[in-house]
């Protein structure tokens, strides 16, 4: 039985100035699959993100969500709608707890404080961060923020789970924790989509991957079929990849 389309990009094309990020790029994702974004710096991979998620305006191209048109919708209709997202440099409210951080999220789907901190509770229990729940933002590990990044998005309730480098910088241990909460999140039924450099974890947990380079979409497949590609390697990945893939 074939899947339904969670999200269809066609053409997205941005442009700053006389420099294109984004151009001309297709690429869809079936409800349930996790698809990996990747290229080298400056390839236009957190570009495609704010443009598909309303924080930049795409100068042309057509985005549809579950079949309905967002190309250009704002921000915060958007995530209402069901699309959540981290950001390449981690967005916590550093002067709020770990746990008023993730009612601040759950807010956009109920109106009162309680029902709010339960859902919040229920979800930082589900990430692991529930005993560092009294923890200010500003007492947390480069990991934990990651993590509660993802909390604050898994908050919302989304559909789509956009994350933009969650596993960066991150030692060996810290890596392996967060692409289980990943394994555990899609095990929910969620859709994700990830901007990622670590490509130890794309190989593991990517059904397909995006290759960009100088803003264009060079290649799109299988993780093992990616890694191979000769235009791949010579564009970001290097040699030691034939070996690996």
């Amino acid at each position: 039985m074939n899947k339904a389309i969670c999200l269809d990009v066609k053409g997205m094309t941005k442009w700053f100035g006389g420099l294109a990020a984004n151009q001309d790029i297709d690429f869809f994702i079936e409800e349930g699959e996790i698809v990996s974004i990747i290229g080298p710096n400056g390839a236009g991979k957190s570009t495609l993100f704010n443009c598909i998620t309303g924080f930049y305006k795409p100068n042309s191209g057509k985005v549809s969500f579950f079949g309905r048109d967002i190309y250009r919708m704002r921000a915060d209709k958007i995530c209402k709608l069901g699309i959540a997202r981290t950001f390449q440099v981690v967005q916590v409210i550093s002067d709020m707890t770990v746990l008023e951080n993730v009612v601040t999220g759950a807010l956009l789907r109920f109106s009162t404080i309680g029902p709010a901190t339960d859902k919040a509770l229920e979800i930082l229990a589900f990430t692991g961060l529930i005993d560092k729940k009294s923890f200010l933002g500003t007492e947390l590990t480069i990991a934990d923020k990651k993590r509660l990044e993802v909390s604050m998005a898994l908050a919302t309730q989304p559909r789509l789970l956009m994350l933009d480098e969650s596993m960066a910088g991150l030692t060996q241990v810290e890596l392996r924790q967060i692409i289980d909460l990943i394994k555990k999140i899609r095990g929910q039924g969620m859709t994700l989509v990830i901007v990622e450099h670590v490509m130890e974890a794309v190989m593991e947990i990517s059904d397909r991957v995006v290759v960009l380079n100088s803003g264009k979409k060079i290649m799109e497949g299988a993780p093992k079929a990616v890694c191979s590609s000769p235009e791949v390697i010579q564009a970001y990945l290097g040699d030691k990849y034939r070996v690996v893939c």
